[in-house]
């Protein structure tokens, strides 16, 4: 039986751990090469090797988002080793809990650069590559907060604007070869989240708030885990997505209706 994604390679942001991680793994599942980029190396290794073990191919590379450089040379990099990219996923992200008023220049800019500008860069380096062969496919890792935005000012501002760079690039390519999707998780389990999964957040002016309009920050409904934002961006990736572009797909148990 063929696999879903047999003889593609794909770009994963923040590959590493998370989403990232849980994404890279099933991807390598269904026959991809992955590429994936965090900020540390032991964590790379850790997560290449992992990979590696279980007969996947794969590299990691060492690449902050917020560096306008930084896509340009992981597609170079991804292209020297597997001879093109077919999916790009962009799941790297900082976040941030503070209110309008105790949101400083610096927390926003640093926001930006990553969510949002990293998020562009990445996009635009991959349609420069897609375009010529009229396919390919591209995933931003959302959040629910992009429409529901009860997080930080400066996080859930950037993943609105993520939500419009979906939709605006989804637009351009319609009827061509090339999608562009966006996942939307709601509370999932990872090292960003584990303050709430946890139950370690001093729950604050944000988090009061984030908890007042979202049951999952209550405990009403059991957080996710990475697997099931993995399989929804599998398959927004895959031929089973085919007929779908320009959505912002969320995966958050109904929580933010």
């Amino acid at each position: 039986m063929k696999k879903l994604l047999e003889n593609k390679t794909a770009v994963i942001t923040g590959g590493s751990r998370g989403i990232g991680f849980a994404t890279a793994k099933l991807f390598v599942e269904e026959g991809a090469n992955v590429v994936i980029t965090a900020l540390d190396q032991k964590e790379i290794d850790e997560a290449i090797a992992e990979i590696v073990t279980s007969g996947g191919k794969a590299i990691g590379l060492v690449a902050d988002s917020a560096d306008p450089k930084t896509p340009k040379a992981v597609f170079s990099k991804a292209i020297e080793t597997f001879g093109q990219v077919d999916i790009l996923v962009n799941n790297a992200a900082t976040n941030d809990l503070f209110s309008v008023e105790d949101t400083t220049d610096e927390l926003f800019e640093k926001t930006t650069q990553v969510n949002y500008a990293g998020v562009f860069r990445y996009c635009r380096e991959a349609i420069q590559h897609f375009i010529p062969r009229d396919s390919g496919v591209i995933i931003n890792v959302s959040s629910t907060n992009g429409e529901l935005p009860v997080s930080g000012l400066s996080y859930a501002s950037t993943k609105g604007a993520m939500n419009t760079i979906t939709k605006n690039i989804a637009i351009r390519f319609s009827g061509t070869g090339i999608r562009c999707n966006a996942v939307a998780p709601g509370l999932t389990i990872s090292d960003m989240t584990k303050p709430w999964t946890e139950g370690t957040i001093e729950m604050g002016t944000v988090a009061t708030k984030m908890a007042t309009y979202d049951p999952l920050y209550t405990n009403q409904l059991a957080p996710m885990e990475a697997i099931d934002q993995a399989n929804a961006i599998l398959f927004l990736s895959s031929d089973m997505g085919k007929g779908v572009n320009g959505v912002i797909l969320k995966v958050d148990l109904g929580s933010s209706m």
